[in-house]
């Protein structure tokens, strides 16, 4: 395992045991909105303080990009890396008991991911990638699926909660797959859906109004396990758009052909 990555997963697992400690006492923890179905709890904040702080001590001179508190060691201009950290995707299913959910924590290089982790502590499952070196869940390599027709597929997705703007693009490319596939599932950790892509569970997803840290551990993944990984019009600037499409090749250029023409934008 490369030494980078090394640190991400303690750090990933710190995150996990602070996550599964809460847990047995949701009814206790204290939950505040950020915005219109936007949720934010202590466990977050402790969660993400736990991966700085190793982040920190191995790597001081690093960015950092956190959803919670957008902490930097050094600046994104003056470092060539930095890591990019959802310590809680998932936080409305969390806060509902519902047990979808995952720490997220990337690292990009000069612009180019090269690790990334997705950990799901109630499963202890954890999704690993390196560039060139592969994906792995549990140290077991992974790819992504074998199916070709859309019409067998079943895809993830997400509803845009953060880009209401969106709502009725969006619709319509739901309505459209709905009937295009074998079905779409919404588990509400977008993370962990980009994970299930690159181990195969599902054939493709799609999802706008997502932030980088939604994003960046699993899009590593999904290239690392033969997918694709692109923006609404197939391009790479899903990362800025925040509109995400990746899945096995074949899967993934006919979400794009019937994506791409009813995106806005």
């Amino acid at each position: 395992m490369h030494p980078m990555l090394g640190i991400a997963v303690r750090a990933a697992r710190r995150a996990g045991a602070i996550i599964n400690r809460a847990a047995r006492d949701i009814d206790v923890l204290s939950v505040t909105r950020k915005r219109h179905n936007d949720f934010v709890t202590e466990v977050d904040k402790s969660a993400e303080q736990a991966i700085i702080e190793i982040l920190h001590r191995a790597y001081p001179d690093h960015a950092i990009l956190a959803e919670e508190s957008g902490a930097t060691a050094g600046t994104a201009g003056e470092s060539e890396y930095t890591w990019i950290i959802d310590p809680l995707d998932g936080t409305t299913n969390f806060i509902h008991g519902f047990p979808q959910y995952a720490v997220s924590i990337g690292l990009r290089h000069k612009g180019v991911l090269v690790q990334g982790v997705v950990y799901d502590p109630t499963n202890n499952e954890l999704f690993t990638a390196s560039r060139g070196r592969g994906a792995f869940l549990n140290e077991r390599r992974i790819r992504v699926s074998k199916r070709i027709r859309l019409n067998e597929a079943l895809i993830g997705t997400g509803f845009p909660f953060r880009d209401f703007e969106g709502l009725d693009e969006y619709l319509s490319m739901f309505r459209e797959l709905t009937a295009r596939t074998a079905g779409l599932r919404r588990a509400g950790a977008a993370a962990l859906d980009i994970a299930y892509v690159a181990a195969g569970r599902l054939d493709g997803f799609w999802e706008m109004g997502l932030s980088p840290w939604d994003m960046a551990a699993g899009a590593l993944m999904v290239q690392e396990a033969g997918g694709l990984v692109g923006d609404f019009r197939g391009d790479s600037g899903y990362l800025e758009s925040g509109r995400m499409i990746c899945g096995a090749p074949k899967i993934f250029a006919q979400l794009v052909q019937v994506i791409g023409p009813l995106a806005a934008k």
